[in-house]
């Protein structure tokens, strides 16, 4: 554990150094991404830095005893070194639990993805709904959303849209969304004031590093087409929206909301290695024994998690039996409540499989 400590403070002290060169400052897209790696890196840093000073203070007590003194003064020494012990155990507590395996990705950004499901276009209102439920929970936030790919439907619905969100503990309070949500409510359009349900997919993976997931360019077809966006003046008279597939899983992606070609292909290719990196996470999670799954669903993105009921105004995530009687205000955002809800079960059968 000391060892990957001591790696974290070099890296801190570089990045500290390297955020005040006036290179980095001019460059604002790498002086944001170090930004963010030093502010990943304080909590952990900070505790070391408080333990070895604590480490330190009691071995100076230790010395000095080794010498002559009054009584009165080994006296308070000893209490002295007995508070920092208590202290160091604490810290040495709290260092363990920043360090945990578990919580690695809980500062990464992620990308998500929501798609209609059954109901038509009440369907598509749906994911439309909760698209704007993530982005006003992310404001609150502070994090930075952006809009990676939208296909909208005639009706102001989605069939799907793709965004990132960035920011502190982005993954650790959006992990658990993944699966089925399912609405119950009277549509617009239903004259006789019968209640439909309908549900809506949303996705959420972790966006890799390029490092973390290298993509050989070797293994991509990239194909460019015109944007069949709107009309008129605006009608794209180049071909600025390009499509990439991954040629050996045929993971396809593609992009054309921005005018660019290069930033189109540039999104494409961050949704495309959160994909895979996806894929890989869940080739490995079917691999884990049901003893080891977490008890907060099964992570199948087929599961029915969430069903929003609105004329109860009720929500309720079926994971973990859990119903809140506010649901104007989570659909205006305010996602904390069963957000603590979710995190706080993991946590509790994580310690119940450990302890098991």
């Amino acid at each position: 554990m000391f060892e990957q400590l001591n790696k974290m403070e070099l890296r801190y002290q570089e990045l500290e150094n390297l955020l005040a060169l006036p290179d980095t400052f001019a460059d604002s897209e790498r002086y944001n991404k170090l930004a963010k790696e030093l502010s990943d890196l304080r909590d952990p840093v900070l505790l070391y830095r408080e333990y070895k000073k604590v480490n330190s203070e009691i071995e100076g007590l230790d010395g000095m005893l080794q010498e002559r003194h009054d009584r009165d003064f080994t006296d308070l020494a000893r209490k002295e070194i007995q508070d920092l012990a208590a202290r160091k155990s604490a810290l040495e507590t709290e260092l363990t639990e920043a360090l945990k395996t578990e919580d690695k990705d809980a500062d990464k950004d992620v990308i998500m993805e929501i798609r209609q499901g059954t109901g038509g276009s009440e369907a598509a209102l749906f994911a439309a709904d909760l698209y704007r439920m993530y982005t006003k929970y992310a404001v609150s936030k502070g994090w930075v959303v952006e809009t990676m790919s939208a296909h909208q439907t005639d009706v102001g619905g989605f069939k799907e849209i793709v965004f990132s969100v960035s920011g502190k503990s982005v993954y650790k309070r959006l992990r658990f969304e993944s699966g089925v949500h399912r609405v119950q409510r009277v549509p617009d359009t239903e004259a006789q004031g019968r209640i439909h349900t309908s549900t809506a997919t949303v996705v959420v993976m972790v966006e890799p590093e390029e490092v973390e997931m290298v993509v050989n360019p070797a293994d991509l077809k990239i194909d460019t087409y015109r944007s069949s966006g709107p009309g008129g003046q605006h009608m794209q008279k180049t071909d600025s929206a390009v499509r990439i597939t991954h040629i050996p899983t045929g993971t396809v992606v593609a992009c054309q909301d921005e005018r660019s070609q290069m930033k189109n292909k540039s999104k494409a290719l961050r949704v495309l290695r959160a994909r895979l990196l996806d894929k890989k996470h869940e080739e490995e999670f079917k691999r884990i024994t049901d003893a080891r799954r977490s008890q907060v669903g099964t992570g199948d993105r087929s599961e029915k998690i969430r069903t929003y009921n609105f004329p109860d105004r009720r929500i309720t995530d079926h994971r973990i039996n859990f119903t809140l009687y506010k649901l104007e205000a989570v659909m205006e955002g305010a996602l904390d409540e069963l957000s603590d809800a979710l995190i706080k079960a993991s946590e509790a059968a994580e310690k119940n499989i450990k302890e098991g």
